[in-house]
C-alpha cells in the first residue's frame, strides 16, 4: 500500500497527468467513432477532459477483434500458468503507477484519494493476483462411471465476455470482472460507466505492456445507448458480467433473451438491514461498524447498510455513539487525505439523493453544499420510502424494533438481498438470524463484504446468474464439458483388460 501524500502533493500529480482520451481496440489507443463524453471532476463540476465514446460500429469492431484473438489461442490456450504470469505482471505494473491511478480514480468519481490510496488500489491488485494464483491450481473432475468408461467434466473458456462497469467502484469492479474473466482465457470487452472511464483505459495500456495479446482486453467508453445496448444484443459475446443498479440489469437479460441467449450475471442493488439487539456487546465497536457500513465512499454502494434496525433498549445509547463518531468524518475536497467522504457522483445524482430530504427533519446532517452532502440520519416508520428506496447517498435511515423476530421480518421485507449485518452477544441467535435472513452475504458482529475468497451476490432483485469473488466467480466464466470415453472392446462386446 502506498503511503499517502499531502493534498498539494496529489493536485500535482493531477496537473502533470497525460489523462487517456480514446478507447482501446485491438492493443492500442484509438477514437471511437461516437458523440465525445465530457469527463466531469464531480467536486468541481470543471471538465477533466473530452474522450472520444464509442458506438455500434466500434463495438462491432471490437468484438471481431475479440474473437479472432480467442480462436487463435494466443491467451485462450495458453497453460494456465503463463497466463498468471503476465496477470501477475499486471500486478506490478498497477502497483508501480498505483498513485497516478489514485488521483485518476478520484478525480472522476469524487472518492477520497484516503480510500482510492488504502482500500481500492491495493484491493483491486490482490483481486487480479488471487484469480491468477488461483488458474492453475483448479483442478476439473471425473464422474464415478465404473469400469466400462471413464468421464471427464472439464471448464473452458466461455469465449468473448463484455464487462459492463459501475461508477462508484470504477478500478475494483474491473478487477472482479477481468480477474476471473481473464484468468480463465476469456477475451474481455470493458465498457466503463460514462462518468468514470480514465482508470479502465490505462489499466487496458499496462495489460498489454504486461504481455495481454491484442484483442484480449478492450474498452470502449460510452454510453448505455451506444455501447451497452450493442454488446448485450451482439450475435458474438457470449456473455455479459454487469454491476450497477436493478434496473439496467434488468435490461441485460432483455438483451439476452432477443439476441443469442447469452450468459448474463448481474450484481445489483441493496438496502440493506443492520440488526443491534438489546444484547450486543460493546455499542462503540457497533458504532463505528454501523457508520462505516452506512457512510463509506459517500453511501454510494450497493452493500451499504442503510437501514439500521434497533432495538429500542439499547437505541438512545448507540445513536449518541453514532452521531459521536461521525463528527471525525469529514466532507470535502476528495484530493485531501484528511476527508473521509467526497462528492457525489454528478448533479443527477446529487438531485436524486437531496429529493430524499425535503420536508424531512433529520437526526443529524442534511446540509448540501455544492455535490457534498454531509452524514444524514433520519428517524423513520418501516414502510417510509427512506427504508423501502435503495437512495445510493450519505443517508442512514433508523428504525426501532421491540423484538429479534419483529427485526428479522422487517430486514427481510424488501425487494433486495444482497447484504445484512446482524449485533448480538449470543452465537446461536447471531447463527440462527444469519441463516434466516434473505442475503447473500451476512455479516456478525461487524460490516464487510468478506474477502476474495468469498463469493459476493444477492438474493432477490439484487443479484441473478452468478457471483463475483472466490472460485465461483472463476466459474462463471467458463463452460462446464462432459467428455465421455467408452473403454468396452467394440469386437468382442468385453472390457478392455
Amino acid at each position: 500500500m502506498s503511503e499517502l501524500l499531502t493534498r498539494d502533493e496529489y493536485a500535482a500529480i493531477a496537473t502533470d497527468m497525460d489523462f487517456p482520451r480514446t478507447a482501446f481496440i485491438d492493443g492500442k489507443y484509438m477514437p471511437g467513432k461516437g458523440a465525445p463524453l465530457r469527463t466531469v471532476n464531480p467536486a468541481t463540476g470543471d471538465e477533466i477532459c473530452e474522450i472520444a465514446a464509442c458506438n455500434g460500429d466500434d463495438v462491432d469492431q471490437a468484438v471481431s477483434k475479440a474473437r479472432e484473438a480467442f480462436d487463435q489461442g494466443h491467451w485462450s490456450k495458453l497453460h494456465p500458468s503463463e497466463r498468471k504470469d503476465v496477470l501477475i505482471k499486471l500486478c506490478k505494473l498497477i502497483t508501480r503507477n498505483q498513485r497516478e491511478l489514485a488521483v485518476l480514480e478520484s478525480l472522476e468519481s469524487g472518492k477520497p484519494i484516503k480510500d482510492c490510496v488504502e482500500i481500492d488500489i491495493p484491493e483491486a491488485i490482490h483481486t487480479i493476483k488471487w484469480h491468477a494464483e488461483a488458474v492453475d491450481k483448479i483442478y476439473d473432475q471425473t464422474a464415478p462411471t465404473g469400469e466400462d468408461a471413464i468421464a471427464v467434466i472439464v471448464r473452458e473458456a466461455i469465449g468473448v465476455v463484455a464487462a459492463v462497469l459501475p461508477w462508484n467502484f470504477p478500478l475494483l469492479m474491473l478487477a472482479w470482472k477481468i480477474g476471473p474473466a481473464l484468468a480463465a482465457g476469456n477475451s474481455v470487452i470493458v465498457k466503463p460507466a460514462e462518468q468514470t472511464s480514465m482508470t479502465a483505459l490505462r489499466i487496458a495500456e499496462l495489460a498489454a505492456e504486461a504481455g495481454i495479446p491484442r484483442g484480449v482486453f478492450q474498452v470502449l467508453p460510452g454510453n448505455g445507448p451506444s455501447v451497452g445496448e450493442p454488446l448485450g444484443m451482439h450475435m458474438d459475446v457470449d456473455m455479459v458480467a454487469f454491476t450497477g443498479s436493478t434496473e439496467t440489469g434488468r435490461r441485460f437479460l432483455r438483451y439476452a433473451a432477443d439476441s443469442n441467449l447469452k450468459k448474463v450475471v448481474l450484481e445489483c442493488g441493496g438496502k440493506n438491514p443492520a440488526i443491534v439487539m438489546d444484547d450486543a456487546e460493546n455499542l462503540d465497536h457497533v458504532a463505528e461498524h454501523v457508520v462505516n457500513a452506512a457512510f463509506w465512499n459517500m453511501g454510494e454502494n450497493c452493500s451499504a447498510n442503510s437501514r439500521l434496525i434497533v432495538h429500542a433498549d439499547v437505541k438512545e445509547p448507540l445513536m449518541e455513539r453514532i452521531i459521536a463518531r461521525l463528527r471525525d468524518w469529514k466532507t470535502g475536497d476528495p484530493l485531501d487525505p484528511k476527508n473521509h467522504l467526497g462528492a457525489l457522483i454528478d448533479s443527477e445524482h446529487c438531485k436524486k439523493v437531496t429529493s430524499y430530504l425535503k420536508g424531512r427533519k433529520p437526526l443529524t446532517g442534511g446540509a448540501m453544499n455544492g455535490a457534498f452532502l454531509e452524514p444524514t440520519i433520519f428517524d423513520v416508520k418501516r414502510d417510509d420510502v427512506l427504508a423501502k428506496d435503495e437512495i445510493f447517498g450519505p443517508i442512514l435511515s433508523v428504525i426501532t424494533v421491540q423484538s429479534l423476530d419483529e427485526a428479522i421480518e422487517i430486514a427481510n421485507d424488501t425487494d433486495y438481498g444482497l447484504t445484512a449485518s446482524v449485533f448480538t452477544s449470543n452465537t446461536r441467535k447471531a447463527l440462527s438470524t444469519a441463516r434466516v435472513l434473505k442475503a447473500g452475504t451476512v455479516t456478525v458482529n461487524c460490516y464487510g463484504e468478506g474477502d476474495i475468497s468469498t463469493p459476493f451476490g444477492g438474493y432477490k432483485q439484487s443479484g441473478f446468474g452468478g457471483r463475483d469473488n472466490g472460485i465461483h466467480a472463476h466459474d462463471q466464466y467458463t463452460e462446464l464439458k462432459t467428455i465421455w470415453v467408452d473403454l468396452t472392446d467394440p469386437s468382442s462386446g468385453d472390457n478392455v483388460s
